[in-house]
Parts: C-alpha cells; sequence; structure tokens
C-alpha cells in the first residue's frame, strides 16, 4: 500500500515537474502600451495576428504579458519593472516614453519599439542602420509628413490664418513637429499656437485657448494623454466646429475630420517580426531600424457635415479612405 502511494507520488512529481519545464521553455513576450487598451485595440490584433501567421500560439508556444499605462507615463517605471522581474524574452513598446522606461530598466533583455519619432535623436539607437545596444523597431520619422497635414487644412479652408497643435509637450515628436510644421507654415501664411495637454484636466483648457484665440483649424497629435481621452477630445472639436487634422488613423474612425499619416497598425504588425527573428537567435543591434512604407489619407463626411463644412472634390479624390 505504502509502494503504491510512493509511485502515485513520484508519478504527480513527475507530471508537475514536466509541466513546469515546458512552461518555463515557453517565450514570454513582455507588451508595455502607454494608452488604455481600447486606444491600441487595433494595433494589439494587429501585432497579435502577425504573431499568429509566424507561427506563435498564445498559452501554447508563446505567453504575452501585456502591461497598459492608461495614460499615465508615471506608472511606466513600475510596469516595466515588473516585466523585467518576470523575465520575459523581449519587451515590445509603443512609443518613445513607454521605450524610454524600458531602455532604463535593462540593457540585457531585447527592447522592441513597435513606432518611434526618431530613435536616433531619442539616444536609442546608435544609427538606423547599426543600432548597436538592445533596442531595436520602426521609426516613423516622416518630416514631410507634417507640412503636408496643414497644407491639407489650408485646402479644405481655403481661410485658414491660425492654426493650434494640441500636443503633449513631453512627448518628443511633439516638440519637432512644431519645429517642422513652421517653414511651412510661413509660406501658407499660417499662425501656429501651441497647446500644451500634460493631464487630462488641460484638455478643456487647450480648447478654451484655442477658442480665445480664434483659431481657424486644428491638428491634433496622438499621445498618451490625448489617445486615452480620444473621445472628450473629439466631442470638443465638433463642439468647437473647428475643421481638425490628425496624425493617426484611430482619430478619424472613431470621429475625427481628417489624417494623414503612417499607418500603424502596419508597424505594429512588422514588430512582430522582430520579435520573432530575436526569438530565433538574432541580436537586436544587428538589426536595422526599419522605416514606414505605408501612408494613409482618411476623411470622414459624416463629421464634415456635423461642423458644416464641405470637402473639396479634388481632396476627397486623393483619399483613401472616405467614411460616409
Amino acid at each position: 500500500m505504502r509502494l503504491g502511494r510512493l509511485l502515485v507520488v513520484l508519478i504527480v512529481f513527475a507530471v508537475c515537474s514536466s509541466a513546469e519545464a515546458q512552461q518555463k521553455n515557453v517565450p514570454r513576450i513582455g507588451y508595455l502600451v502607454g494608452g488604455t487598451p481600447s486606444s491600441n485595440a487595433a494595433r494589439d490584433d494587429a501585432f497579435r495576428q502577425s504573431l499568429r501567421e509566424l507561427g506563435y500560439v498564445e498559452g501554447k508556444n508563446i505567453v504575452i504579458e501585456a502591461r497598459n499605462a492608461e495614460g499615465k507615463s508615471d506608472r511606466f517605471p513600475a510596469l516595466v519593472a515588473e516585466l523585467v522581474r518576470l523575465k520575459v524574452d523581449v519587451i515590445v513598446t509603443s512609443g518613445a516614453n513607454t521605450t524610454r522606461a524600458a531602455k532604463e530598466a535593462t540593457t540585457t533583455i531585447p527592447i522592441v519599439f513597435a513606432q518611434d519619432g526618431d530613435p536616433v535623436t531619442n539616444g536609442f539607437v546608435a544609427s538606423l542602420a547599426r543600432p548597436g545596444g538592445n533596442l531595436i523597431g520602426l521609426s516613423t520619422l516622416s518630416p514631410e509628413l507634417n507640412g503636408k497635414r496643414l497644407e491639407l487644412l489650408k485646402e479644405i479652408v481655403p481661410k485658414l490664418s491660425r492654426v493650434a497643435i494640441v500636443g503633449t509637450s513631453t512627448v518628443p515628436g511633439h516638440a519637432r513637429f512644431l519645429k517642422e510644421t513652421e517653414p511651412v507654415a510661413g509660406a501658407l501664411r499660417l499662425q501656429l499656437q501651441f497647446l500644451d495637454v500634460l493631464d487630462p484636466k488641460d484638455i478643456e483648457t487647450a480648447f478654451r485657448a484655442a477658442s480665445k484665440g480664434r483659431v481657424d483649424g486644428l491638428v491634433v497629435m496622438s499621445g498618451p494623454v490625448l489617445s486615452s481621452h480620444r473621445a472628450r477630445v473629439l466631442d470638443l472639436v465638433i463642439e468647437s466646429r473647428l475643421p481638425a487634422i490628425h496624425n493617426f488613423p484611430e482619430w478619424v474612425e472613431a470621429g475625427g475630420l481628417m489624417t494623414y499619416g503612417v499607418n500603424l497598425t502596419d508597424l505594429y504588425r512588422r514588430a512582430a517580426t522582430y520579435v520573432d527573428k530575436i526569438l530565433k537567435g538574432a541580436k537586436p543591434g544587428d538589426l536595422p531600424v526599419e522605416q514606414p512604407i505605408k501612408f494613409e489619407f482618411i476623411v470622414n463626411l459624416k463629421t464634415a457635415k456635423q461642423i458644416g463644412l464641405t470637402i473639396p472634390p479634388n481632396v476627397l479624390a486623393r483619399a483613401d479612405k472616405v467614411i460616409r
């Protein structure tokens, strides 16, 4: 009887040990998002779908440890520290601030940034061709897009003279955007006003400033705070009856007027290929940083009607997608 019990114990122990060993061999991916799950849903889906196409099945041969900061940048260090403690094999980040937090937390775990406005200037890589270190990913650096957004606003509002840029000064790309648009604004005879949104409470203040400044149009940027409160921002845009252009498609799909910029879902899809290469033994520093190859111009005619704006036919003809 005692021998039978001993055999049962040994069998259970062997099974548990085997399961534990298998679990340890399953790659763990840390996935850090600055915004909310809903604000990043399309990109998350694209990343996961690409992993599936590469042969990874969550819960079987890969585990994704997702962490969302809910638009609160002060949470980044703690969330990254948690991923480091879990000993993930790769950390995927969603923007410059999350990437910086990951970079400061580890020099050994590979970090894949799904998007970054200027990874060289931000100090994440030595160069696009030869990154070095433990960081690699995709750049959204396309300076010509910034001026193009102003030109599109001018096309739909010929009398445009004052434009407010709603952004966040602590997001590296936003300050650069303002600098890069100034020459174009000068050529178009436009005055620019930067409205800084560092905290959710600043959103209402920014729109009051836009009204007081009598702006004729808006450029609304993406970032942890603004993207996490996208619905409220868009409500205020409609209430102000101002034409606005955004830098990412999610804004127009949620009710914004226009967007022109890099296709972010494509970048997150391509980020999965970096994860695959790293899990198969590639070193991040030996892989080149990839540039954007897909861009989108989307117009929402429903929103145009709400604010009493007619989009010229020649502008509509150039749109990749028109929401009616």
